[in-house]
């Protein structure tokens, strides 16, 4: 078997497609999510708050020098951190519900009563002898 036709094989299993999907899908929610929390939550929490702007949050270790090309300032940025941790809990929240709503149906799929199994051959064929024995008598 040829390197292109195992390739093209396991390029179109199932799970390489899906996954691929749940990759690009999930780069386009995380993109969502962060514009949520930087434009959609964090202003009225920062206004709250007196007008704090939480991306601007930071430690100044070693403050900038007058040529900023040679000597940047060095800061803790803990005010990105806390948008990024609070975007984190937004996915954490939405997977998990995702993972509830998939498990609930699960559940009840599992709950449904199956239906019963037609009788095999064998049974149909011993009960019409049965019922043609108890018509004789």
């Amino acid at each position: 078997m040829g390197m292109v036709s195992e390739f093209k094989e396991f390029i179109s299993r199932g799970n390489v497609v899906d996954l691929a999907v749940g990759v690009i899908i999930g780069g386009a929610f995380g993109k969502i999510v962060t514009s949520l929390v930087d434009e959609v939550v964090m202003p009225p929490i920062g206004l709250l708050l007196g007008g704090i702007d939480f991306s601007e949050l930071k430690l100044v270790l070693k403050a900038a020098g007058e040529d900023t090309k040679t000597m940047p300032e060095v800061a803790i940025q803990y005010g990105a951190f806390i948008n990024t941790l609070i975007q984190f809990l937004i996915v954490a929240f939405v997977i998990f519900l995702i993972v509830k709503g998939i498990n609930t149906l699960r559940r009840k799929e599992a709950e449904a009563p199956a239906a019963p199994a037609a009788p095999t051959t064998t049974e149909a064929l011993l009960t019409e002898i049965r019922d043609a024995l108890k018509s004789k008598k």
